[in-house]
This record gives C-alpha cells, structure tokens and sequence, in this order.
C-alpha cells in the first residue's frame, strides 16, 4: 500500500500544477492570445503559431529548454537543440536564403532611387539606439534592441545572437515578429498623418522592364559591394543573394524551390518554436522586456516616418512623380509593408496600383536592416 500512495504522489507532484509559477499562468495566458491572433485573425499565422505553441510548452515544462549542462544526465530539452541554431546565426541566415529565393528585386533594380527610402526607413533603428542607452542598456544590448525597428526577426535574433544578448533574446524577438504581424494596424496612422491627400493620391508611371541579365547580376554585384564595405554582413546580405541567384539564373530550379519552399518551412518552424520557448516567465516578465517592447514600437514608428518623409522629400524633388507612401514599405516586413502602401494609397484613389513600387523601397529595406546589422557588428568589434 506504501509503495502505491508513494507512488501515485510522485506522479501528483511531477504534474505541471505543482510546479508553475503565477508567472508561468500569465505567460500560458499570452501564448494563448498570440495564437488567437493568428488562428482567428490570421496576424502572421506562419510565424505567430509556432512562436506562441514554443511559449506554451516552455511555460508548461521549463525543462523543454534546459541546456546540456543543467542536465542531470547530459542530454538538454528538445527546444534547447532548436534554440542553439539560432544562437549560431544558422537559421535566421537560412531564412534569409529563402527570402532570397521568393523575392524579386526587380522593381528595386527598375527604381534604383528605392534604395534611399530602404535606407531613410532605417531611421527609427538609429533613433532607438540613442533611446535604449538613455533608458539604461548597454551599448550591445541598445543595438540588438533597436533593429527591432526594422520589422525583420531574423535580423533581430541574429544580432541579439553575434552580440551576445542571448538573455534578451526572446523578448527581442516576440517584439520584432509582433511589429511584423501587426504592419497593417501601426503603419496607416502614420502614413495618413504625414501626407496629404492629394499626395497619397499621386499616380506613378509604370516601372520598365528589367532585363535577365540584370537580375542575374544584381544579387553577385551587392554581394560584393556591400561585403567588401561590410563584412560582418556576409550571413545575411550573402545569402539572401544566394537565394535570390537561385532564382534569378534559372539554372537550379531545384535549389530555388527548395530553399522557398520545404527548406523555409522546415526552418520556420524551428525558428518560431525556440523563439517562443525563450519567453519562459523568469525571462520575460520583468521591466527589460517591457522597455524592449516600448522602444521597438517607437523605432518602427520612426522607420515609418523616416521612410514616408523621405517619399516626400522625393515627391517635391521630382515634381510630383513619386507617391511618398511607398518610402513607408522601406521596413523590411517583405511583403506586407508594401501590400499596406498599395491599400492606403487605393483608400485614397481606387485606381492608384503602388504595390510593384513599393517593392522596390521594402526589398532594399531588407538589405538596410542587414547592413544595419553589420554596421553595429563592426561598431563591437565582432567578426562573421
């Protein structure tokens, strides 16, 4: 009889609800809200899923992400193997090669002027820089922080990874791929805001045809200009060329469906799952990651601004030809941003087409972040 109660008591007691904190309760609230929002409301559904089904399991059984060293017996929780691949830069550079795969930069190479509303995009990144060392981060921490403002969760996860923020990791990234799913609710205020009607309803012409060998030559041409400038932005900037080459050479139709295809929706749901399994309780409810969440709303505010201020800048510069919404598709959300230039700007004329347009300033805010990356990468001294 001993032997059962004892037992039976050693499986009450291994159960979940002697073991969570209020915290984990909160947390397991939150995971559930997230994959509400992706279910019922289809915010970013590929990546609000698994980030909130790793937040649930991590909340339920920490031990999901214990390391190898915390280990009793040598071998480390499922998530926690998932997890170090992000740790290593290898899945948010694989991310990239997807990207890469499935994106044409043809309207950028078309509009080469949609280079400087990428870059004029990236201003919210800097400002919160400045913002997140007055709030009391350290320089490493401030700068893995603010490329949240760039609206790119790999980048993110990357950077927080290179310079050694593992610790603020999750609440980095939940907050990037948040911003992300959430472009169609926090852009239009702010576009609406910083231009009149009459601009919003500026037609553009159409962009020329851009030949094959030019696309075939864009992804090798950046990867060299922009690596030779910026090494440290090779993972990122080099793979997304590769995928785009891939693409582009029409030559490996193997490799490019594999990289958009299977191969980013195998790295997707590793990605997600130990994003979200970074966001136990202990590490994500305290003052840090609340501060994160402010900075990162107000650098992809300023991204926005900074982006649909430049496309007026432009508009006057050209005499009226250029529609300053797209500079607000500068963030690098490929390829929502540029959907809500094209909704805003037919909410004002329902003939007005922008979406190819603004694909030109959301593919080169792709690039941006990543150099952004880079730039604070060799700002710390930290190699490839």
């Amino acid at each position: 009889m001993d032997y059962i109660i004892n037992t039976m008591s050693n499986l009450i007691h291994q159960s979940a609800f002697f073991n969570l904190t209020y915290g984990n309760y909160i947390m397991i609230v939150v995971a559930l809200v997230f994959l509400y929002l992706a279910v019922a409301k289809g915010f970013e559904p590929l990546l609000l899923v698994p980030i909130s089904f790793g937040m649930l399991l991590v909340n339920i059984y920490p031990d999901i992400m214990m390391s190898i060293e915390e280990s009793s017996n040598g071998v480390g929780g499922l998530l926690h193997y998932f997890y170090l691949m992000d740790e290593w830069s290898i899945l948010p550079s694989l991310i990239f090669l997807g990207v890469g795969a499935m994106t044409d930069f043809g309207p950028l190479i078309a509009n080469p002027i949609s280079f400087l509303m990428g870059a004029a995009a990236q201003l919210g990144i800097y400002l919160a820089y400045f913002l997140a060392i007055f709030m009391g981060f350290n320089g490493k921490a401030a700068a893995a922080i603010s490329i949240i403002g760039g609206a790119d969760g790999p980048t993110s996860i990357f950077l927080a990874g290179k310079l050694g923020q593992t610790a603020l990791m999750g609440p980095i990234a939940v907050a990037a791929y948040s911003y992300m799913s959430l472009v169609p609710i926090i852009q239009p205020p702010i576009m609406k805001l910083f231009t009149t009607e009459k601009e919003r309803k500026i037609k553009m012409q159409q962009l020329r045809t851009v030949t094959k060998l030019e696309k075939i030559l864009f992804p090798v041409v950046v990867t060299i200009v922009v690596c030779m400038i910026l090494p440290t932005t090779a993972p990122l900037v080099g793979m997304l060329m590769l995928g785009n080459l891939f693409r582009e050479s029409g030559v490996v139709r193997q490799l490019m469906e594999t990289a958009s295809n299977a191969l980013m929706y195998i790295v997707v749901i590793l990605l997600g799952t130990s994003v979200g399994a970074t966001t136990s309780a202990e590490a994500f409810l305290n003052i840090d990651t609340l501060k994160i969440v402010v900075l990162g709303l107000v650098a992809f505010a300023f991204g926005t601004m900074g982006g649909v201020l430049f496309g007026k800048l432009l508009c006057v510069i050209t005499k009226g030809k250029i529609n300053p919404l797209i500079g607000s598709a500068g963030v690098s959300a490929v390829p929502m941003a540029a959907r809500v230039s094209q909704k805003v700007g037919a909410e004002a004329d329902p003939t007005n087409f922008l979406l190819m347009h603004a694909m030109g300033p959301n593919v080169a805010g792709v690039i941006g972040t990543a150099v952004a990356a880079g730039t604070f990468m060799a700002i710390f001294g930290i190699g490839v």
